[in-house]
């Protein structure tokens, strides 16, 4: 990962660009992105990392010239690419819009034909936005009265990530009429920090948002960049370095991070040429009855391409004959009930249960989660899915006492319905303003790793460390790709590991997996990917 060093002159940054999604149509997707830094900052961590580098020295408008040298270097990649040579920039009324003043007057520079709209008149302007101002020598027009005809490139300076309200009727109507034009014209739109009408903190839309195809924020990505629907309007997604210290970050204590390889690589457990199947781990996968033994099935499967060196099912006697004549490479061994269970996981080499997928709701269910998390004398691990986490809707507050005694880490993966029923304070209070908030608020309450899944699948753990998935393709919405998920999370686990780490790698490893297959997946397609998977970590 790049770092970040003094500051730089307006001339000299560094780009991470990484491509999210194009907003419309919304939801088609590019390449996962690789080239992210990791750490990812709320707007108000952002804004203490501004304050703590000016406070060391650095002038604001030295921050304001590199940032907009960034604007102007991603624009003209965007006009080289499309032979445009028209620009029109959008300035709002804080330095964001001071942002675009100095972008548009270096473009001008290069021999572009740069026309500025400001939405606010500039003699109401301050600070460093009035300066920034200044320095444009053209005239400036209305926003809210100005044309979009003949024009290549609008840059959306309007508003950045501290945006904390609704945008206003007239500012909604521009940001309408822009992306009219820009569905219409095929026109890019580059946004500078954030697309205007999106929280930078939670990816809410605020009233409406531009429909950007490429973003330049600075320094690091904020968290309304990666979660929905904000990052649906962001395009490619840039993060340039515009001389803000890395120093800061040990003084803001971040603890979200983009979901990437770096963050986790280094704990991804390899075998060892002096290992053998028992070293890498033993998982235990329990099946519900013989109509519902195809969830498990692929769990189990899943769990063994992760890397676990034995996994076994334990399956209703019922359904026992289905099972076996079903696996090959997995175990099957009977087991009735919570009796059942406890009577396999007695074998302390078993160190990892997977439990819930096709499980069935019910209070056996319940007394089945309970016997997996059972105080031992040995460290096991436990992933709760599905079903599992379902029996407890009506008394939450029994699982998080199983949770928090169990002996080793436990990872739960609600979609967003399944937390909805469990996590119901959690998804309701005002304190949880985000999908992360939400997430880290049920880690706590649980002391559990959430795994909280989606499009923009959060990974948070009790100790308030937290993942943001960047990219996800749509074909993972498919019957069966939350068992692969919960069979990865479990082989990972069985190789002892951590919690946090084990949980935020198998979201990655699912989603690439189904990069791969690509269009047409169905379940069983991302466990016959994940050895290209493991090929590619391997081989960095």
């Amino acid at each position: 990962m790049a770092k970040c060093g003094a500051a730089l002159t307006c001339v000299a940054f560094i780009l991470w660009a990484a491509p999210i999604a194009r907003a419309t149509p919304f939801g088609h997707h590019r390449a996962m992105p690789s080239a992210l830094p990791l750490e990812i900052l709320t707007t108000d961590q952002m804004a203490r990392a501004d304050r703590l580098t000016i406070e060391s020295g650095v002038p604001a408008m030295t921050l304001m010239e590199s940032a907009a040298a960034a604007i102007a270097r991603a624009s003209g990649l965007i006009l080289q690419r499309t032979s445009g040579r028209r620009v029109l920039v959008l300035c709002g009324p804080g330095n964001n819009g001071g942002d675009g003043f100095v972008a548009a007057r270096l473009l001008r520079a290069q021999r572009y034909k740069v026309r500025v709209a400001a939405l606010t008149p500039l003699d109401k302007l301050r600070g460093d936005a009035a300066r920034a101002a200044a320095s444009w020598p053209c005239p400036v027009a209305s926003a809210l009265a100005c044309s979009f005809e003949g024009v290549d490139l609008v840059i959306d300076a309007l508003f950045g990530t501290g945006l904390a309200r609704d945008l206003d009727p007239d500012a909604c109507d521009l940001v309408r009429r822009l992306n009219r034009w820009r569905r219409e014209s095929g026109q890019n739109v580059l946004a500078v920090d954030i697309p205007s009408g999106v929280d930078g903190t939670t990816g809410a839309v605020r009233g409406a948002a531009v429909e950007a195809d490429t973003t330049v924020t600075f320094f690091r990505v904020k968290t309304g960049h990666l979660l929905l629907p904000g990052r649906l309007h962001c395009g490619e997604l840039v993060c340039a370095h515009i001389g803000i210290r890395s120093s800061a970050l040990e003084s803001i204590g971040v603890t979200a991070f983009v979901n990437m390889p770096q963050l986790w690589r280094a704990a991804l457990p390899l075998p060892q040429i002096e290992g053998h199947k028992y070293s890498r781990g033993h998982a235990l996968v329990v099946s519900g009855g013989a109509s519902f033994t195809g969830a498990a099935r692929l769990s189990a499967a899943a769990a063994l391409r992760a890397g676990a060196g034995l996994v076994t099912l334990a399956s209703p006697t019922e359904a026992l004959a289905v099972n076996a004549s079903a696996l090959t490479s997995v175990m099957v061994r009977p087991s009735d009930g919570a009796k059942g269970l406890a009577r396999i996981l007695a074998d302390e080499r078993k160190n990892a249960v997977a439990i819930g997928p096709g499980l069935g709701v019910s209070e056996e269910s319940c007394r089945q989660v309970e016997t997996a998390l059972a105080p031992q004398a040995y460290r096991r691990a436990a992933v709760l899915d599905a079903d599992a986490l379902s029996s407890f809707a009506g008394d939450p507050e029994r699982l998080w006492r199983a949770t928090r005694a169990a002996p080793g880490p436990v990872v739960m993966t609600p979609h967003a319905g399944e937390f909805g029923r469990l996590f119901a304070a959690c998804d309701t209070s005002c304190a949880c303003r985000s999908k992360l908030d939400k997430a880290r608020a049920a880690a706590q309450a649980s002391g559990a790793v959430v795994l909280f899944k989606g499009a923009d699948t959060v990974v948070a753990a009790p100790d308030g460390r937290a993942s943001i998935l960047p990219y996800a393709t749509p074909w993972l919405a498919t019957a069966g790709s939350g068992d692969v998920l919960t069979g990865i999370i479990a082989g990972l686990l069985a190789q002892r590991m951590d919690g946090f780490l084990a949980a935020t790698c198998a979201a990655w490893m699912h989603a690439r997996a189904a990069e791969i297959f690509g269009p047409g997946l169905i379940a069983d397609d991302i466990i016959a990917a994940l050895p290209q998977v493991w090929r590619e970590l391997c081989a960095v």
